[in-house]
């Protein structure tokens, strides 16, 4: 499985792309998608709305189950991907291209607390043992 460097991730499998713009997009990483399965429901936070890292804020829908998507980072909600909404199996296909929102973040501070790559693969390789 590909791990691009250029994103940060969390312990609970969502992946943080800050972009030149100074926002920051989020979606599920594609070990999430592949532990849920097929994505049959996707429902993204209101554009506006404050997050506190680690708030819940989304929620992934699964033939095999429902999972709730944390922010990665606090910050206001600047997009939500509607796409989803229509054709959830995006994220089967694609989950780096198949963002769930964007945000503008509080404090960058706060990418430091994620794991880069390599501290991820470290993650899933804990896991499968």
């Amino acid at each position: 499985m590909s791990i691009p460097n250029d994103l940060k991730y969390t312990k609970s499998h969502e992946w943080v792309r800050l972009e030149d713009d100074g926002t920051a997009t989020i979606g599920i990483t594609p070990h999430a998608q592949e532990l849920l399965g097929d994505m049959v429901f996707v429902e993204t936070p209101a554009v506006g709305r404050q997050l506190k890292q680690g708030d819940e804020c989304a929620v992934v829908e699964s033939v095999k189950a429902a999972a709730d998507v944390y922010a990665p980072i606090t910050g206001e909600v600047t997009a939500a991907n509607q796409e989803l909404a229509s054709a959830p199996e995006k994220i089967n296909q694609d989950a780096y291209a198949a963002w769930l929102f964007r945000l503008k973040p509080a404090n960058t501070a706060d990418l430091e607390k994620l794991l880069d790559s390599a501290g991820y693969q470290k993650l899933l390789e804990s896991e499968d043992h």
